[in-house]
């Protein structure tokens, strides 16, 4: 038996952040609100300073819970997988379908970062975080496919990925779908 305590979400916070997903991912960070969110989520502005400082703070955890979202789903594709080029398969697939999905706006990160200019700000601190650990997870992934330079194929599937989300928000995810696997496993060489 476990003696550490064990983390309850409030439901008010976890409103607030649902909204936040919603309405940030929809519309952008900026254009929305603190008032809007608090109506939107049904809380009192007490509730929303009681678990956010301020609306940054709201900002920061919205993209926290995307990051471990993206986290548990590449950690599902390896443990789904026997092989390393079934798990680069598996989450390019997830990704053409995140792509062509309904509702799909592009990248939530790269829409923070077009909305947070400034490097050292803690919004685009948390984005060159997820960053660094997904190029990591994809250099790891084109070692164990034996790919001779892993960090450049992983600095190129970052840039094939970044391309994919904005080119499906931006062209249509049939016109990402059709390519995107075929240029990632040339990139790889997994052909």
């Amino acid at each position: 038996m476990s003696t550490e305590p064990t983390a309850r979400v409030s439901h008010p916070r976890q409103r607030l952040l649902e909204t936040a997903a919603d309405l940030f991912y929809a519309e952008g960070i900026q254009a929305v609100g603190v008032d809007r969110l608090i109506a939107t989520a049904a809380v009192t502005k007490a509730t929303f300073y009681r678990h956010f400082r301020g609306k940054d703070e709201l900002v920061l955890a919205y993209l926290r819970v995307r990051d471990e979202e993206i986290r548990a789903r590449t950690a599902q594709a390896a443990a789904a997988a026997k092989e390393p080029r079934t798990v680069v398969e598996l989450l390019v697939g997830g990704l053409a379908e995140e792509v062509c999905g309904p509702g799909f706006r592009g990248c939530p990160f790269i829409n923070a970062a077009a909305e947070y200019p400034d490097a050292e700000h803690p919004v685009r601190r948390l984005i060159a975080e997820h960053r660094a650990w997904f190029r990591g997870a994809l250099a790891d992934l084109a070692a164990a496919c034996g790919h001779p330079a892993p960090d450049e194929a992983a600095a190129a599937l970052v840039l094939l990925r970044d391309g994919a989300l904005a080119g499906g928000y931006l062209d249509g995810g049939d016109t990402v779908r059709t390519h995107l696997s075929a240029t990632a496993q040339a990139l790889l060489r997994l052909n």
